[in-house]
Parts: structure tokens; sequence; C-alpha cells
């Protein structure tokens, strides 16, 4: 299966195509953004919301990114859709991808498509390497200037769809991730 095939068959609505790549500068709004949304999803889903964390290019001071916010909830099942979805869809995110091949993945966006809410349950692994990138890269400059740099580098070029960046970023994000475990396998 091609990656425009998968991305047709887990997305909800059509597939973006040939949307360019633009990445900005850190903006400490995200920050403040970040705080707003996280209070947004707790009134929503109350003790459902296990852990709501910032994650993402956005969430790394210095880091240049697409500006678009990403974050991470944790619920007690996410292929149980009916325990969280309705509550957040009242307090208006859309569901744009659903992913039951990979960990029960969920993600939602909101009206103006400002953040992706990368939903998943407590034993994802995704979940947690997700959380170890983001903290690797804010203590380690130098695997930070080299995902700076491949993202500044693949950015440049014609995409067929986001998700084709994404996954020309993945060896270096592999590579990345292998040393965030190594690191903090040995510090939790």
């Amino acid at each position: 299966m091609t990656s425009l095939e998968h991305l047709q068959r887990v997305t909800i609505g059509k597939v973006a195509k040939n949307k360019p790549i633009k990445l900005v500068d850190y903006d400490p709004n995200w920050a403040t953004f970040f705080e707003a949304q996280k209070t947004k999803i707790k009134r929503a889903l109350g003790k459902t919301a296990l852990k709501i964390e910032h994650v993402g290019s956005t969430a790394i001071p210095g880091l240049c990114a697409k500006p678009i916010v990403d974050i991470l909830l944790l619920v007690p099942d996410s292929a149980k859709e009916q325990s969280y979805l309705p509550q957040l869809e009242e307090a208006g995110f859309s569901l744009r991808i659903r992913e039951p091949d990979f960990e029960e993945h969920r993600m939602l966006i909101d009206v103006g498509e400002r953040l992706h809410l990368h939903v998943y349950s407590p034993n994802s692994k995704e979940a947690k390497d997700l959380v170890n990138f983001r903290d690797w890269l804010r203590i380690n400059e130098v695997d930070r200037l080299k995902y700076q740099q491949t993202k500044a580098d693949l950015a440049k070029q014609n995409w067929s769809t986001v998700q084709d960046y994404a996954d020309a970023k993945g060896p270096v994000i592999d590579e990345i991730k292998q040393h965030a475990n190594a690191y903090f396998a040995q510090k939790r």
C-alpha cells in the first residue's frame, strides 16, 4: 500500500495534496496556546483525560516548526471513541485520522487547524516515544540542530502530501528516538 493509499484509508474527509511545507521560527506563544487547549480538553473530558502533553517541534524552544501545535492526549482506551470523542467534538475538535492498526491512534484538529490532538491509550509505545523525543531535543543541541537542518532541507522540496514530508523525516527521527529512548531508559 502506498503512503497516499494509507492516508486515504485512515483520513476522515479529503486528503490535502500538494500543500507546501511552511516552517517558521520558534514562537513562545505556542506554549500559551497549548496551555489554553489543555484547559479546554480537561474541561471537556474530566478524568477521562489521563495525560495531556505538548509534543512535537512547537514544544521545543528554539526549533523551527510548522505552526501547528501537537498535543498528546492519553485516555483509558483510544479505541473506545464514544468515551471521549463526543465531548471533544462538542468542545470544537474534529476527528481527522483514525488508525486502528497504529496503536489505535486518533488525531483531531480544531477549526483553524492550529493543532493536532493525538489520542492514544496509556500503554502506547508511540506516546512514550513522543515525550522522550521532545524531552531529548530540549536537552541535546546536536540532535536538535540535526533535526532542524533535516526539516529545513526537506521543506524546500515539493511533496504530494504533508505525510510524505513527515515520512521523509523518518530515518532521522528514528535515529533520534534511539538516542532519546536509550538516555531516558537510564534516567527514568
